[in-house]
């Protein structure tokens, strides 16, 4: 998501980049540049007008007129205000004070809210809940077997009735929840292709019914204005207290993560990040803001590490290398707590100072990972310790092994020396008191 607008953005400010000192018409062009970037990404004009009047007003006054490095305050600016349309700060799930929390999910077909139900519901297992999830879907085929599906790939159990009243079935499992210590309960409704009177009635007729803490709109990313507008007729007549996007890893211009609160009032809570039902992590506005303009994402970054990479592992893996005792072996096991962490795509877009425009059209070869693999497994144990008696004969044999050539071998033995050298450096780093974050690998 936001790849297009991102490259757009980098390009205006490498133009200001080039400038010493910014004077009103330089402002005005990149102004105009910035507000045709975010309608090209699907941002509404309701949205695009404010904030280019607001970023203007404080870029044309002395805030940046009198600095020394203009470009960085334009981009500071930018991301402040940027920051502020999508809400400001994180806004997290309510929590009732008296058990269960009722979490009522609503939106159209195809927007993911059956999967994004079992999503969150994983998510606040892991956090040490007790979620129940309920099959208020009896209008679309098999909604219902779907949500059996997920809820059991989770972990968490699924209330049923079979095709009888949505409302009745609501209040049921509300009723089930108490009596069997569930203390979040996610109500999967019906959808349909579009808004329509029918849909409502009986969504209202359960928000009178349940009493929800929460009324969560499940939004697709790829849908743009449409979502938007969507959003709105579901504010309208339900009050919906946040939204969950969907479909931010597809090819999205994003302009309904930047449009989404400005026009309902109220904020994104949670992103789904992928197809696996992991793939979803709560929504910082200031670190999306950050990402759009290029500047990576480290807290995201290392909230991935921490949840991904084993710890005890890392700290042998860390105290081998100080021993000189860094192997191919060792090798093999980071790739694999790399490729726990996600796509290399979404990694790479977190870490600051990487380009957008770089990035875009980028094929990352994630299948890279398993040739290497297949070399390293297809070295004896004593090759894997000592890389230096790999000579002709031997990566002749190994490239037979692997399906794979001598001269990918030679590419992945030039890569592990390159790897020796940047974790000397973070020892380094460690050493003189520089401290790698706590959960990143080699802190």
């Amino acid at each position: 998501m936001f790849s297009g607008l991102a490259e757009r953005l980098s390009e205006t400010f490498k133009k200001l980049r080039g400038k010493g000192r910014l004077n009103e018409a330089d402002i005005k062009a990149a102004m105009r540049d910035i507000k045709l970037a975010l309608l090209e990404a699907d941002v509404s004009i309701k949205v695009v007008k404010p904030f280019i009047a607001a970023v203007s007003e404080r870029a044309v006054g002395q805030e940046v007129m009198a600095s020394l490095t203009p470009a960085q305050q334009i981009v500071k600016i930018v991301n402040e205000e940027m920051t502020a349309i999508m809400g400001g700060g994180q806004a997290k799930l309510q929590i009732a004070s008296k058990p269960p929390t009722v979490i009522m999910m609503c939106g159209l077909q195809g927007a993911g809210k059956t999967t994004h139900c079992a999503k969150l519901a994983g998510y606040y297992k892991k956090q040490g809940k007790r979620p129940l999830l309920v099959a208020c879907d009896v209008v679309r085929p098999a909604a219902i077997q779907q949500l059996c599906v997920v809820g059991q790939a989770v972990g968490v159990p699924v209330f049923e009735m079979g095709q009888k009243d949505p409302v009745e079935i609501a209040a049921a499992a509300i009723e089930h929840a108490k009596l069997h210590g569930n203390d979040m309960v996610f109500l999967d409704t019906a959808g349909r292709l579009h808004v329509d009177e029918v849909l409502m009635d009986e969504l209202r007729r359960m928000k009178e019914q349940t009493a929800p803490t929460e009324i969560l709109l499940t939004v697709d990313a790829m849908t743009g204005q449409d979502a938007v507008n969507a959003a709105s007729a579901f504010h309208e007549a339900l009050g919906i207290t946040g939204v969950i996007l969907t479909k931010t890893d597809g090819d999205t211009r994003g302009g309904a993560a930047l449009t989404v609160k400005y026009i309902t009032g109220q904020p994104i809570k949670f992103i789904g990040t992928g197809e696996k039902l992991a793939d979803i992590e709560p929504f910082f506005p200031d670190r999306m803001a950050s990402r759009i303009l290029g500047m990576g994402d480290v807290l995201s970054l290392i909230e991935k590490a921490q949840e991904s990479v084993d710890a005890e592992k890392m700290a042998e893996a860390e105290r081998r290398f100080r021993e000189s005792r860094f192997t191919l072996t060792d090798c093999l096991e980071q790739f694999a707590q790399l490729r726990r962490m996600g796509p290399l795509d979404q990694i790479m877009g977190m870490i600051p100072g990487v380009d957008a425009s770089a990035l875009k059209g980028a094929q990352i070869d994630e299948k890279q990972f398993d040739r290497m693999e297949a070399i390293i497994l297809s070295m004896t144990p004593e090759e894997r310790e000592r890389p230096d008696l790999l000579n002709a004969s031997r990566k002749q044999r190994i490239a037979k092994g692997s399906g794979t050539s001598p001269q990918e071998i030679n590419r992945l033995l030039k890569m592990y020396e390159q790897m020796k050298k940047m974790m000397k450096q973070f020892s380094k780093m460690g050493r003189s008191g520089g401290r790698m974050p706590r959960g990143f690998p080699f802190r």
